[in-house]
């Protein structure tokens, strides 16, 4: 009975278990410990590319620095991946593997600049120190290899690019095999390998056909492997539209215009024997459908049917989250798509978000107090404002580093009587909304959705853009 009882639990264990690993997908905690001296009081944020086709960010965690500089930044993934710290727009790129711990410090910086100009311009590259016991850690090898690589194309490039000489690839191959030799790590190995074979198509050591076969037909797509995909983006570019042999001539506009443009496009590049691995045919699809979406003659709308069929029916979760990332690239503050969400704080400490005002419309406007542009238009917003404040809100963000400018230039404008929030921390809203440049102003409809990007200034029209949003 005892028996039967044991087994009958171990059973359910090893069920949910099962169910455990299948809802998580596998996801480990990552850990990373570290100082970022100057930087107290900011938030560090860790991101990743959500693909490297698109290479869109995804949040995967933050944390306020401590006022001494040190933070704990713990977040839970599924794969070896390359990530990157940000502290507002200063980044670095560090490989993470799930399960794993880091200690790493960040070189000061000054944080406290308040020299004003385009933080995208403004921008520091964070130099990391990470710290490590085991000498075939991956970022150090990575860094190794890559070193050694940079070294060995700028010493032989006319040699391996002109004149092809592939004995000199063979040599070196060689010397980093033995090199890294105590390097087991799966993704370090597919990496070494992968450059090789962009070294090799550099120097046309097999044929396009034998590249092909020798490293992606029948392998594994590793999808966030950098060389892999670096080696993948070089060897697709164009591909279905001007490379492949067997597809050359295939008139693309004719199939996109058919009941079901994703299963005659998925039949007629199996006329191509370099893709039989569904897996990749469906990529490299993907691949040349964001190609062909800002392509002259070629309809957007076609093309993004097909990308968003990959999406609803693709038995491969990787197509598929990349299908629905090139279709938010591809559509990115396009008319009709979901404006971005933000959470900022007005002069008064009270958080604001861009949900707040769904059923009216909204004004968005960028803009500095150092932006002469920018305060000649805001004082073209007031008439707007009294025209239009029962059915649309007006919002202006201010970009200024020392939110008091903000506070103190809006208390001496006493017309000024619209919400005004500052950025603060969240720098990220600027990338969102693509502000290379003050003033820029955004519609939003009632919905949340983008009515006008960039829409034009007050001095420049505003005014009847803003009684057509309403009027829709």
């Amino acid at each position: 009975m005892f028996i039967n009882f044991f087994r009958i639990m171990r059973i359910y264990i090893s069920a949910f278990l099962l169910l455990f690993f299948v809802l998580t997908g596998h996801t480990q905690t990552t850990i990373i410990n570290g100082t970022a001296p100057g930087a107290g009081g900011k938030t560090i944020e860790l991101t990743a590319p959500a693909d490297l086709i698109t290479f869109l960010e995804k949040p995967l965690g933050k944390v306020q620095i401590g006022a001494d500089g040190k933070f704990s930044l713990p977040v839970k993934i599924e794969r070896t991946m390359d990530a990157i710290l940000s502290i507002n727009f200063h980044k670095a790129e560090m490989f993470i593997e799930p399960g794993k711990t880091y200690k790493i410090q960040i070189d000061s910086i000054n944080y406290k600049d308040e020299k004003e100009v385009n933080p995208f311009i403004q921008s520091q590259n964070l130099k990391l120190q990470i710290f490590f016991e085991d000498p075939n850690e991956l970022n150090w090898v990575v860094s190794d290899f890559n070193n050694l690589c940079s070294t060995f194309l700028l010493e032989n490039f006319n040699a391996l690019y002109k004149n092809h000489l592939t004995a000199k690839v063979d040599t070196f191959r060689v010397q980093m095999k033995t090199r890294f030799a105590a390097a087991k790590n799966e993704y370090f190995t597919a990496y070494m390998a992968y450059k090789f074979a962009s070294l090799e198509q550099l120097t046309r050591y097999y044929s396009q056909a034998e590249l092909a076969k020798r490293y992606f037909t029948d392998k594994p797509v590793l999808y966030l492997n950098l060389e892999y995909m670096e080696f993948f983006n070089s060897y697709f570019s164009k591909y279905i539209t001007a490379t492949s042999r067997a597809l050359h001539l295939v008139d693309y506009m004719q199939l996109l215009k058919g009941a079901d443009p994703y299963a005659a496009l998925m039949k007629t590049l199996a006329a191509d024997t370099l893709l039989r691995n569904e897996q990749l045919k469906e990529l490299v699809l993907l691949k040349g459908m964001m190609e062909l979406y800002n392509t002259a003659n070629y309809k957007q709308e076609e093309v993004l049917a097909v990308i968003n069929a990959v999406h609803e029916r693709s038995i491969f979760p990787d197509n598929k989250e990349i299908a629905a990332n090139i279709r938010t690239v591809l559509t990115k503050l396009k008319p009709g798509t979901q404006a971005p969400a933000f959470t900022l704080f007005d002069a008064n400490k009270k958080p604001v978000s861009l949900k707040d005002f769904k059923g009216k419309g909204v004004v968005l406007s960028f803009w500095t107090t150092y932006c002469q542009g920018c305060l000649s238009e805001m004082d073209l917003i007031r008439p707007l404002f009294d025209k239009y404040h029962d059915k649309a809100e007006f919002v202006s963000v201010c970009a200024d580093a020392d939110p008091m400018k903000m506070h103190f230039f809006v208390s001496m404008k006493k017309d000024f009587i619209w919400t005004f929030l500052h950025i603060g921390d969240s720098s990220g809203v600027l990338s969102d909304y693509d502000v290379r440049s003050y003033p820029l102003f955004v519609l939003i409809d009632r919905s949340g959705n983008i009515f006008q990007y960039p829409a034009v200034q007050p001095s420049e029209g505003l005014d009847a853009a803003i009684q057509k949003m309403i009027q829709q």
